[in-house]
C-alpha cells in the first residue's frame, strides 16, 4: 500500500512539477510529503505516508497556476480545505490561519530527484519553522519524525524564532 501511495504521489508531482518549471513558476513541496522526502534521504524506514500534496507558491502567480491546472487536469485548492487527493496551495509570506505563529517562509527550494522526477522541496529549516508555527497534532508528529532522524540540527534550532524554539522543547519533552 505504501508503494502504491508513493507511486501515485510521484505521478501527481510529475504532473505538477514539470509544467510549473516550464512556466518558471516558483514553488516548493511542503507539508507531509516534504517531511517524507526529507526523512527518506536520511532513514527510509522512518517515512510516514500522507494523503494529500501541499505546495507553497507566491499569491501573485495564482492566475498562471490556474492556467497550468487547466492544461494538466490537476485540481488545486487554496486556503484551509479538507479536500483529499488534491493539491493544496499555500502562499509564501502569509499565514494560513490566525493561530499560526509566524508567516510562511520565502520560497527557496532544494531541487531533489524523487524516483527520477525533479521536484522543488522546502529546505529542512523552513519546513521545521512551518511545522512548529502551525503546531497542529500532525505538525508535532512531523517535527518528531524530522528530529528522530537528526534533521533538526543545532543550526536549524538556533535559526528558529524564540516562540518556535519553545514549541520544539515542548515537543521534545513529551517524547
Amino acid at each position: 500500500m505504501f508503494e502504491e501511495r508513493l507511486f501515485a504521489l510521484i505521478g501527481t508531482l510529475e504532473r505538477i512539477a514539470e509544467p510549473l518549471a516550464a512556466e518558471k513558476i516558483p514553488y516548493e513541496l511542503i507539508g507531509g510529503d516534504a517531511v517524507m522526502v526529507q526523512v527518506h534521504r536520511v532513514e527510509p524506514s522512518a517515512v510516514r505516508n500522507t494523503k494529500d500534496i501541499d505546495i507553497m507558491v507566491h499569491r501573485s502567480d495564482l492566475e498562471r497556476i490556474k492556467e497550468v491546472a487547466h492544461r494538466t487536469g490537476v485540481t488545486f485548492h487554496h486556503g484551509e480545505t479538507q479536500a483529499r487527493n488534491a493539491v493544496h496551495l499555500i502562499f509564501s509570506g502569509e499565514r494560513v490561519r490566525p493561530t499560526q505563529a509566524v508567516a510562511n517562509p520565502p520560497i527557496r527550494p532544494e531541487h531533489l530527484s524523487i524516483h527520477g522526477v525533479e521536484v522543488a522541496v522546502i529546505p529542512v529549516a523552513d519546513l521545521v519553522q512551518m511545522k512548529l508555527s502551525n503546531n497542529r497534532d500532525i505538525d508535532r508528529v512531523h517535527v518528531r519524525d524530522l528530529d528522530s532522524v537528526g534533521l533538526i540540527t543545532p543550526e536549524v534550532e538556533t535559526a528558529l524564532a524564540s516562540v518556535l524554539r519553545v514549541r520544539l522543547e515542548e515537543i521534545r519533552s513529551k517524547e
